[in-house]
């Protein structure tokens, strides 16, 4: 029993938690940063001001993971973010197929409470910075409402990945709202005030097939007149969840202090949607429809955005800059929207798509005048026009991995983050990074550590793709079709394909390339056929009068011809896809970019995979191979197609596929690393959408690892992972390990991306 006497006051309990690195913020960003830090060693406070983790991508909001794979809707291939967003990613495709929001609260859970260097704090709101000078913060102040419990939490470092900068705004962090005047950085995209300077807020709801009639009656607070809503004249009643991220509001208002004003809003707006879609007798086919679940919180766009050493702009994005401190990338879209969002009668957003991926600079991710303060999320230091791209949950958390990263080489080396670069401990920091799976354009990962580098490396076969095995598969080609084929530099090898006709006609052919090499944009024509075609079987000679500049990905582009069908495979490879000059609305493309000539935006066409289980490779035979899955790619530094697929694949035939490393001299090993394809074009989004299998078709999923006299010093099944790392209890000395690996499939052969050895 408890019982105390009266008294005049009381205060709450405080609680003193000294870390390394605190971070605020608990969503996508703040759990991919905790992790990355925890598993480097530091101790990590990650507190979270709501009940669950994932913030937009949480049941509390329910919006999809996305990032540089954009749906599968742009030309950026193979371009899932690596490191924890990859691992998480891949995890939830693997437990949560489906889709489900509250499995994936489950699946951060258990990802987050598996690290004992994380204390996490949940339902906890930091509301007060404590200072060691102007420049540096000594600690936050926070407040649990469940616990009636304070917290004191101090640290060296400190990232924020609260969304609206709550820390960076508490500690007099520089930071900007709204959107900058196109002369101010050059930026043809810059709106006007007409259309808005802040995104707004998005609210969702669900509904569910109840079997039998079900009756509605809106609240009073409900929108009554829907034609206040330009866009009611297309609602329908099958979308439901972040389809509906049309339903916004609020870019007119303060986006950080107005939310609950803003949230209101919203409620009215859905309320009036459903009562419509339930009342106004325009769809019948809502009649056994329900209302399951209405957003409490809404997601939020933008608000805070905070400066760094250098802020990225339009021309980062569009002209992919690159930048000596690169450390993360993104790809979506510039995706701005009006600002009076729901009730403007201007299109729900404005889309325009770069040709490639963009590199992301670490002084974007730092604050130029709190000196202990990392950015994260969607606080970087990045201009309106930029946070258009960067703002996406995957970009996000992709870029602060990173910062955590940095607090990583901070905390062993006693400096500060600006002093990463001002010391000289850039590559470091990219090393660290690229060592995790974190994929940074146009960098290799080398390590003086990993004995791989010294290995004479034999497998017990290679792939030399001359043809596909099996029947093919007779499609119409009832869409511009094209087959990616990775080339080396020099004359382009006769290849032959296969079409059949019922009349006689003809087929058009291009070869393509990007012309900028490691973007996969067919924009440059590198030599054009037109075929005849005859009645039944035909056999495509392509001998095209081309060389290829560079080692890179060739299109080999059929122009639409319904009355043709071209002959595809069922087998699939690591690093040959085929692509598609399809439409894809949901994120503005129409099969061709056209946009303003004022805008500093380009043009060019789309052509993009289809999901599985369609994107079937068309039939192709080279005669002279395809010498491109050598074992020798296992130590090239990359871990995903670029230019080259960069991996090695057995042989189909293979029956026991084994790669072996060799050295002169035992070598001592206490670790090895393992990348495998996870096929980092599959967008994997997070909720919502389904997908067609739980284990991407080309990841190895059981293997083993053998030292020099056979014994297993590692055996693992049911693999479906992209990164292994293998801690050996004990140090093993040996002049050889060889990796055993299965086949995927029948249709797949088996694929190793990556090995090391320290």
């Amino acid at each position: 029993m408890i019982k105390q006497d009266a008294t005049g006051y009381r205060t709450f309990p405080e609680k003193n938690i000294v870390v390394d690195l605190v971070i605020t913020g608990g969503g996508l960003s703040g759990v991919c940063a905790a992790i990355t830090a925890a598993r480097q060693g530091l101790k990590v406070a990650l507190v979270q001001d709501r009940s669950v983790l994932g913030g937009n991508a949480s049941s509390e909001v329910r919006l999809w993971i996305l990032g540089a794979t954009s749906h599968m809707g742009n030309n950026n291939r193979w371009a899932r973010e690596g490191g924890l967003v990859d691992e998480i990613l891949v995890e939830n495709t693997y437990r949560n197929p489906e889709g489900n929001p509250v499995i994936f609260d489950m699946i951060l859970l258990d990802k987050v409470t598996q690290e004992p260097n994380i204390t996490l704090l949940l339902n906890t709101t930091v509301y007060e910075v404590e200072k060691k000078n102007d420049e540096e913060i000594s600690a936050l102040r926070a407040y649990c409402s469940q616990n009636q419990t304070e917290y004191l939490l101090k640290a060296p470092l400190f990232i924020d990945a609260s969304g609206d900068g709550v820390v960076g705004f508490l500690s007099g962090a520089a930071f900007r709202m709204g959107a900058e005047k196109r002369e101010e950085f050059g930026e043809l995209f810059a709106p006007s005030a007409e259309y808005g300077e802040l995104l707004g807020h998005s609210l969702y709801f669900y509904s569910k097939d109840t079997g039998r009639p079900v009756k509605f009656t809106p609240p009073a607070f409900a929108l009554d007149d829907i034609t206040k809503v330009p866009r009611y004249r297309s609602f329908n009643a099958r979308e439901y969840g972040c389809k509906l991220w049309w339903i916004e509001y609020g870019g007119r208002l303060d986006t950080v202090h107005d939310t609950e004003t803003i949230k209101w809003e919203l409620w009215k707006v859905v309320y009036g949607v459903w009562d419509h879609i339930k009342n106004s007798g325009e769809f019948p086919e809502a009649e056994n429809l329900t209302l399951e679940w209405v957003g409490m919180i809404p997601g939020k766009r933008e608000s805070r955005r905070f400066e760094g050493d250098y802020m990225m702009r339009q021309q980062d994005v569009v002209e992919q800059r690159t930048h000596e401190d690169a450390v993360a990338f993104g790809g979506w879209s510039i995706d701005l929207h009006p600002a009076d969002g729901v009730f403007s009668e201007k299109p729900g957003c404005n889309q325009w798509h770069s040709k490639g991926i963009y590199q992301i600079p670490y002084r974007s991710l730092y604050s130029r005048n709190i000196r202990n303060l990392l950015l994260g999320g969607r606080t970087i230091s990045a201009s309106h026009v930029a946070y258009g791209s960067t703002r996406v949950m995957a970009t996000s958390a992709h870029v602060t991995q990173a910062a955590a990263m940095a607090a990583v080489i901070c905390k062993e080396k006693s400096i500060l983050p600006a002093d990463i670069i001002t010391n000289g401990h850039t590559k470091e920091l990219q090393q660290r990074l690229l060592q995790t799976g974190q994929y940074i354009p146009g960098l290799l990962y080398q390590s003086p550590l990993d004995h791989t580098a010294t290995a004479s490396i034999t497998a017990s076969s290679e792939l030399v793709l001359k043809e596909f095995p099996g029947q093919p598969l007779l499609k119409p080609l009832s869409v511009s079709t094209a087959q990616m084929i990775p080339l080396p530099a020099g004359k382009v090898p006769v290849m032959a394909f296969h079409a059949e006709a019922e009349a006689p006609g003809t087929l058009e052919v291009e070869l393509r390339v990007s012309s900028k090499n490691g973007n996969h944009t067919p924009d440059e024509t590198l030599a054009r056929q037109t075929l005849a075609i005859q009645p039944g079987r035909n056999c495509l000679q392509l001998q095209f009068d081309a060389d290829m500049k560079e080692a890179g990905y060739a299109f080999v582009t059929f122009f639409k011809n319904p009355e043709v069908k071209l002959h595809f495979t069922n087998k699939r490879v690591t690093g040959l896809l085929s692509v598609f000059n399809t439409v894809n609305k949901a994120v503005s493309n129409f099969g061709k970019q056209t946009p303003p000539e004022d805008i500093g935006m380009d043009a060019f066409e789309f052509w993009c995979p289809q999901r599985r289980p369609e994107g079937h490779n068309l039939d192709f035979r080279l005669p002279e191979g395809l010498h491109a899955f050598s074992a020798e790619n296992i130590r090239n530094g990359v871990e995903r197609p670029t230019t080259q697929p960069n991996a090695w694949v057995a042989d189909w035939n293979d029956p026991n596929p084994a790669i072996t490393l060799q050295w002169k001299e035992a070598k001592k090993i206490s670790a090895i690393e393992l990348f495998f394809d996870t096929d980092y074009d599959h967008p994997m989004e997070s909720v919502l959408m389904t997908h067609p299998e739980t284990v991407m078709p080309f990841c190895v999923q059981a293997y083993r690892v053998k030292d020099g006299a056979g014994n297993i010093l590692f055996e693992k099944k049911n693999n479906y992972q992209a990164f292994n790392r293998l801690q050996l209890p004990e140090p093993v000395h040996t002049d050889k390990l060889v990796i055993e690996v299965e086949h995927p499939s029948a249709d797949v052969p088996a694929a190793v991306c990556a090995v090391r050895c320290y």
